[in-house]
């Protein structure tokens, strides 16, 4: 686990892209499996009957129609429609809308199902026992405007595409924001070692992972004109320092009395005493001019 988030803080941008690319797939996975849904609307239109005047028309259909919402997904109005289809009447019941125009009488059907046949289906047979239920006698009746019009809506892969690329930049950020935070605690735990071993000025910490260490690593031994010298500070480092010092010029400009020194420390929580130590123990004539971080 560790050695997983080293490799984050070492290198974000790869793994921050990899995250997003395994992300969004994971996203269009979860839209595309989900199976395909169709969804079937029919509208059902309030009219007076002869009996009713206008006022009580009205009145009628202002007060009851309200009631479609609920009636549409009562067990005695979906029982036929569910055995038609082949369903549970409590599984039909969640498939149902009801969408109500506001003075105008008019209610739109919608149910959805996994086929267009099902869907079209169970809306003319709810519609037809919504219609048989007469719920605004006597003063007005409910009739079927036309034909259901089904099209299909999951999966929706417009939406799913969105969702995966929303997806994919919010995981980038997280772990970009994470290597982020990493490497800055990390820097923070090396300074204050660097602190505790008596080292007042600022020093730079490195990232053992970048591709410019033994340039950047050289221009600071540069600044300093003085030899550089490269010291691991737990020994199964010691490989790794003598790897950057081989690539670091003997000497920098004109030497100057003492080294200027690179310690290698590992990356790891807790493990930073050592270089607090090491710090302590160099000679007065010693720069620690960086860290390098492996």
């Amino acid at each position: 686990m560790t050695r997983l988030l080293d490799v984050v803080a070492r290198r974000p941008v790869p793994v921050a892209a990899a995250v997003a690319v395994l992300v969004a797939a994971v996203v269009l996975l979860l839209v595309e499996v989900r199976g395909e849904e169709y969804e079937s609307r029919v509208g059902l239109l309030a009219g007076p009957v002869a009996t009713g005047g206008p006022a009580q028309f009205g009145e009628v259909v202002a007060l009851s129609l309200p009631a479609l919402v609920e009636v549409a997904r009562s067990p005695s109005v979906l029982r036929a429609p569910a055995e038609t289809i082949g369903v549970p009447t409590a599984e039909l019941a969640r498939r149902v809308s009801v969408e109500l125009v506001p003075a105008s009488g008019l209610a739109r059907l919608s149910v959805r199902a996994p086929t267009a046949d099902e869907a079209a289906e169970a809306a003319s047979g709810i519609a037809r026992a919504v219609v048989d239920a007469d719920l605004l006698a006597p003063a007005a009746r409910l009739r079927q405007l036309d034909r259901p019009e089904t099209a299909r809506v999951a999966p929706d892969r417009p939406l799913g595409v969105g969702l995966a690329l929303a997806a994919a930049v919010v995981a980038g950020l997280l772990v970009g924001a994470f290597a982020h935070l990493r490497r800055t605690r990390a820097g923070d735990r090396v300074r204050a070692a660097l602190v505790a071993g008596g080292v007042g000025h600022p020093v730079t910490v490195l990232d053992g992972g970048d591709p410019e260490l033994v340039r950047r690593l050289a221009v600071l031994c540069g600044a300093a004109a003085r030899p550089a010298r490269v010291v691991a500070v737990v020994p199964e480092l010691a490989d790794r320092a003598e790897e950057l010092a081989a690539g670091l010029p003997d000497k920098t400009g004109e030497p100057a009395d003492g080294d200027a020194l690179v310690a290698v420390v590992p990356r790891e929580r807790g493990r930073h005493d050592e270089l607090a130590a090491v710090v302590g123990a160099l000679p007065a004539s010693t720069a620690v001019v960086g860290v390098v971080l492996a």
